[in-house]
């Protein structure tokens, strides 16, 4: 029988300071509170603000989708009580022949909660394929390739950009009962890596049977949400706002790119909706060049005004000719 490894409940409301009838919109303005005060690049702790950050990330990951969140919530508190996904005891991990079951990760960027129950994208278990190879008889006994193993990734849009080393370990349960073993890796996250992108780590996979070789090791890339861009594609879109007299009159705008803050002009006449284009500021593409990055313009107007500020726009309301709807024409 296989060896099922205990998974700690993650509480992801609580990781984003809001309660559990928070609106999908509530949710957002917590993640990207949050994310841009433990953001690597800007945190006081590198080291502190990275585990935060991925923890932030983590719990927008499952509370931001709203599928995960209703498998999440419906999951509860007590969920050991019921059994894990698929009617196994207590969660875990899938199980292997032989007794090998329960790859733990570490540095992947996720939990082994989230790998459990939302990993590799198949609102399951993280993945473990028995792969096309040898299986059959042989001298002695049976021989069968080792599974492939698959685990999430959780990249950030600054390694997505420039590439980075990451440590990354796996624990693997002891073949017939025998202590775990743990080993480590340097993985090489290439510049340009693209979500859903596999990178392959040879022979790092279960044990083969047999004599029969050892399968895969799969580390799945998912792009970590940003407090300020949205990725579509090799481009990123990031939500301009502007006062009201700037969309009128013009402005020079500071806006973040993943190369630092750059200034952004604005012309006279902007409309809420319009975007802007910065070219050769978004994520690599597969050719080598960088796509764009969008200014989303949004016109805010401001909740609440001073009577010298009230007076001025009353002012203004009579002094305009702009008709922004029919029934005023």
């Amino acid at each position: 029988m296989g060896r099922f490894m205990a998974v700690n409940f993650k509480d992801y409301y609580e990781t984003l300071g809001v309660p559990r009838t928070a609106s999908a919109e509530d949710i957002k303005k917590a993640f990207r509170k949050l994310a841009r005060l433990h953001h690597p690049d800007v945190a006081r702790n590198k080291a502190s603000g990275e585990a935060k950050f991925k923890e932030i990330n983590e719990a927008y990951e499952v509370l931001g989708d709203p599928a995960n969140r209703a498998r999440y919530d419906e999951l509860g508190e007590h969920w050991k009580d019921g059994g894990g996904p698929s009617g196994q005891p207590g969660g875990g991990r899938a199980g292997f022949p032989g007794g090998g079951s329960g790859f733990e990760y570490g540095g992947t960027g996720f939990s082994d909660f989230f790998e459990s129950f939302f990993g590799s994208g198949r609102g399951g278990f993280s993945s473990f394929r028995r792969p096309a190879g040898r299986a059959g008889e042989f001298e002695g006994g049976f021989e069968q390739q080792g599974q492939d193993v698959e685990a999430d990734l959780l990249v950030t849009l600054e390694e997505a950009l420039r590439g980075s080393v990451r440590k990354v370990t796996l624990r693997r349960p002891g073949e017939d009962g025998g202590a775990d073993r743990t080993d480590t890796y340097q993985v090489r996250i290439p510049a340009g890596v693209r979500e859903g992108q596999r990178i392959r780590l040879a022979g790092q996979g279960g044990s083969g049977f047999g004599g029969a070789a050892a399968g895969d090791l799969y580390l799945r890339v998912r792009l970590a949400r940003h407090p300020d861009f949205n990725v579509q594609g090799a481009d990123l879109h990031f939500e301009l706002n502007l006062a009201p007299w700037e969309a009128v009159l013009g402005a020079q705008a500071r806006i973040p790119t993943l190369d630092g803050t750059t200034s952004l002009r604005v012309p006279p006449g902007t409309v809420a909706g319009s975007q802007l284009r910065l070219r050769g500021l978004g994520l690599p593409r597969e050719d080598g060049t960088r796509g764009d990055l969008y200014a989303t313009v949004q016109i805010q107007a401001p909740a609440i005004v001073s009577a010298k500020e009230r007076a001025l726009w009353e002012q203004l309301a009579k002094a305009s000719t702009f008709k922004p709807r029919k029934d005023q024409e």
